[in-house]
Formats: C-alpha cells, sequence, structure tokens
C-alpha cells in the first residue's frame, strides 16, 4: 500500500472549513457588531470590504483559494515524509537487523 493522503480529498475538505468559517464569522459579526472582526478579513482577504453582496462572495472564493494553497503545500510535503518513513521501516526487520 502506498503511503499518502489525497490532494483531492484535503483541497476540498480544507478549502471547505475555511469558507464555512469565513461565513459563520461574517454571520457572527452581523449578529454581534461591538465583537466584530470584519477588519482582520479586510487585511487578509484582497478587495473584501464590508459588507455587500459582492465583497462576502469575493471573501468565501478567496478563502477557498486559501484551502486549496495550504494543500497544495502541505500534502505533498506530508505525503513525501509519508513515503521516506515508510521506506525506512521497511528497510528493518522485526528483529531491528537490516533486511538486506
Amino acid at each position: 500500500m502506498k503511503p499518502g493522503i489525497s490532494l483531492f480529498a484535503v483541497g476540498h475538505a480544507t478549502s471547505l472549513l475555511l469558507a464555512i468559517t469565513f461565513s459563520l464569522c461574517v454571520l457572527f459579526d452581523l449578529m454581534f457588531p461591538d465583537m466584530a472582526m470584519y477588519q482582520v478579513w479586510i487585511k487578509l482577504l484582497p478587495g473584501f470590504e464590508w459588507l455587500s453582496w459582492r465583497s462576502y462572495f469575493l471573501g468565501l472564493i478567496e478563502s477557498y483559494g486559501y484551502g486549496w494553497y495550504f494543500t497544495l503545500v502541505w500534502v505533498p510535503l506530508y505525503n513525501v515524509f509519508a513515503a521516506l518513513q515508510s521506506r525506512r521501516s521497511g528497510m528493518f526487520s522485526k528483529t531491528g537487523k537490516s533486511s538486506h
């Protein structure tokens, strides 16, 4: 069995997590304006402004994109280290001696 995780699955899962979190934060800001965090979104999401439908959907798309950025960096690194670990552990038998 090849070690590693799916780029596709992690990409969509991470991106949806960030998009849902963004949406929940916007709802929180609307319900509790005294504790609003939209200034943070303005700094993190280029073009985002408080609040219009255009800006909300832009923030949603950018949040989803950040999820894919994370995935495209993290998953290949994880898969490389998982393969190295698998190869390393395959070199030794149960007695701890090299199988070569």
